[in-house]
């Protein structure tokens, strides 16, 4: 089976995104296909390059980048929801006149629109929110 997962917790201060990590590796062994993760709300900041946890804890950047570059997988943020919490790439950085960009190399911005499609194309869209 295809499966979409929508992500709107933010690291480390809620559940939601190591459970979804955890999901992600389940569907993965029992043989699924994970291929989109959007990020939505607060879920955004698992984009943010910038995040440095302490070493006695999971590194959930790192672990989204790794599902990305390992399996294919996706790794979408709204693009509205991540400018109003200053996670943005290089593009939208020099557009808003900003000095820097924090969004991590393995995720993309996009619209909303990019939810709806997942929505419709994949066999399963599972919710992770706080």
């Amino acid at each position: 089976m295809r499966y979409a997962l929508l992500v709107q917790g933010a690291p480390y201060s809620h559940q939601a995104s190591h459970s979804a990590l955890r999901f992600a590796a389940a569907l993965i062994d029992r043989g699924h296909r994970l291929e989109t993760v959007f990020f939505y709300h607060d879920g955004v900041y698992n984009a943010q390059r910038l995040a440095t946890p302490p070493q006695d804890e999971p590194h959930l950047v790192d672990a989204w980048c790794r599902l990305h570059h390992e399996q294919g997988t996706a790794l979408l943020v709204c693009v509205a929801a991540a400018l109003k919490r200053g996670v943005i790439d290089e593009r939208e950085s020099h557009r808003h006149g900003k000095q820097g960009h924090s969004l991590a190399e393995c995720f993309e911005l996009t619209g909303v629109g990019q939810l709806v499609e997942a929505a419709m194309t994949h066999d399963r869209l599972i919710t992770f929110s706080p």
